[in-house]
C-alpha cells in the first residue's frame, strides 16, 4: 500500500492556553483532493497553518512525503512542496501582478522561473491582461486566481487552498472551483479548506468534518453530502 503524501497524527496546537485542535488524524494521498469543512472557529485555518509551519504543534506528528516535519521551518516546507494560499488572500497590493507571481517562484530555479509564470498566465488569462497593474487594483475573485497563482509557482507537491471563495460573488465563486476541478485533473494534490461546505465536497475526493478542533466525521466527498448531519449543519437543508 502506497503511503499518504501528508500524514497527520494526534495533531494538537494551541493558542497560549487555549487549545485549538484537539488530536487530529487526517492523510491525504498523492493526487487526491481533501476537503475539511467546519464552521467558524473550528480550527481548520490553524490546521493549514500547522501544516505549513507558521503555527507551532504541541503534540502529535505531521509527516510529508515520508518526513518528520517537526523541526522543519515553513521556508523549508515550501522547499519540499507545501505551497499555500491563505485565507483572505494576502496578495502583496503595491507589487505589480507578474512581481508577486515571481515571488511565488523563489525556491525554483531561475531557468524555471519564466516558464511557471507563463503556465500561470495560461491557467487565468486575466493576470497576463493585467500583469502591470498593481495586485491591490484587481477584483476580489482576479486576487483569489493570482494568490492561487503564487502558490502554484513553487510547483508544490501539495497545495493548501484556505478559503478560497471567501467574499466573492456567486458567479466567481463557480469559476475559482472550476480552476480547483482543473488543478485536480491535473494531477495537483490539494487539501481545500473551505466553508462553502457543497461546493468544497462536490469536487473532493474525500471529505473531514471538524468542530471545536475535532475531526467528527469523515467519508468520501459525495457521501458527506448526502450525510444528514452535514446537510442540516452545513449545507442549509
Amino acid at each position: 500500500m502506497t503511503a499518504p503524501l501528508l500524514q497527520i497524527q494526534g495533531l494538537r496546537s494551541q493558542y497560549g492556553r487555549i487549545e485549538a485542535l484537539r488530536g487530529i488524524d487526517i492523510e491525504v494521498a498523492e493526487g487526491e483532493l481533501l476537503a475539511l469543512v467546519g464552521g467558524n472557529g473550528a480550527g481548520k485555518t490553524t490546521l493549514l497553518h500547522t501544516i505549513s509551519g507558521v503555527q507551532p504543534l504541541s503534540a502529535g506528528s505531521i509527516r510529508f512525503a515520508g518526513r518528520d516535519l517537526a523541526k522543519v521551518p515553513p521556508s523549508r516546507r515550501v522547499a519540499l512542496g507545501i505551497a499555500q494560499a491563505p485565507e483572505g488572500r494576502q496578495v502583496f497590493g503595491p507589487l505589480s501582478v507578474e512581481d508577486n507571481l515571481l515571488l511565488g517562484g523563489y525556491t525554483r530555479p531561475a531557468a524555471e522561473v519564466a516558464a511557471e509564470r507563463e503556465r500561470m498566465y495560461d491557467m487565468f488569462p486575466v493576470l497576463r491582461e493585467k500583469r502591470r497593474q498593481p495586485a491591490g487594483t484587481l477584483s476580489g475573485g482576479q486576487q483569489q486566481m493570482l494568490a492561487i497563482g503564487r502558490a502554484l509557482m513553487a510547483r508544490p507537491r501539495l497545495l493548501l487552498l484556505d478559503e478560497p471563495s471567501m467574499g466573492l460573488a456567486p458567479l466567481l465563486v463557480e469559476e475559482i472551483f472550476r480552476a480547483i476541478a482543473r488543478l485536480k485533473a491535473a494531477g495537483t494534490t490539494i487539501f481545500l479548506v473551505e466553508q462553502n461546505a457543497h461546493a468544497a465536497l462536490a469536487i473532493a475526493d474525500r471529505g473531514y468534518v471538524l468542530e471545536t478542533g475535532r475531526v467528527v466525521l469523515h467519508d468520501t466527498g459525495p457521501a458527506l453530502l448526502v450525510n444528514e448531519r452535514v446537510r442540516q449543519a452545513y449545507l442549509g437543508v
